[in-house]
């Protein structure tokens, strides 16, 4: 992961083997950091280029797993490595995955948000290019499911079980 040199401390920051600023704490299954000297969950590589039906795939798992955090980071590859007139689809899964991630994290008002967000942008992708089902998947499943998850974070507060309130990205197991 690059230089950790730094042991945390305040005056240095991690960075990779490009000079880029880092962060190297290890990660809990839902992205938040942890001291450095703590087990954490494995993380996505990042950049990785993988076609769009490995990339439902490996979401999905991670999904299932309650670590939507991670599949934020694979739908955000697809996002960046993709074609051009796939990135908003795409952008939305990756907000719907961070809105799960928040809410599961108790942060009512941006797993909300991020929800509605997420849902509206695979909504207007579908309607913009008249593709409802890409790559197997339900995207108006799916943007039902983020905005009852919305309302459901809304409503009751607090933070919700990620893996069980994971989405069916192609509907039903």
């Amino acid at each position: 992961m690059g230089d950790t040199s730094s042991g945390g401390t305040a005056d240095a920051r991690d960075r990779d083997d490009a000079g880029r600023a880092r962060n190297a704490r290890p990660r809990d299954g839902l992205g938040r950091p942890l001291p450095y000297d703590a087990d954490g969950v494995a993380r996505q590589p990042e950049g990785v280029v993988r076609a769009p039906e490995e990339t439902v795939v490996e979401a999905q798992a991670l999904l299932d797993e309650g670590k939507p955090f991670h599949a934020h980071e694979v739908f955000e590859d697809a996002w960046k490595s993709g074609p051009d007139e796939e990135r908003a689809l795409w952008r939305g899964l990756a907000q719907l995955a961070v809105g799960l991630t928040h809410a599961a994290r108790g942060n009512v008002t941006g797993g909300a948000r991020l929800l509605r967000r997420g849902a509206g942008g695979v909504e207007e992708w579908a309607s913009r290019t008249g593709r409802e089902q890409p790559y197997g998947m339900e995207l108006a499943g799916v943007a039902a499911w983020a905005r009852g998850l919305a309302d459901h974070v809304e409503r009751e507060g607090g933070d919700v079980d990620a893996r069980a309130r994971a989405p069916r990205l192609r509907g039903t197991p």
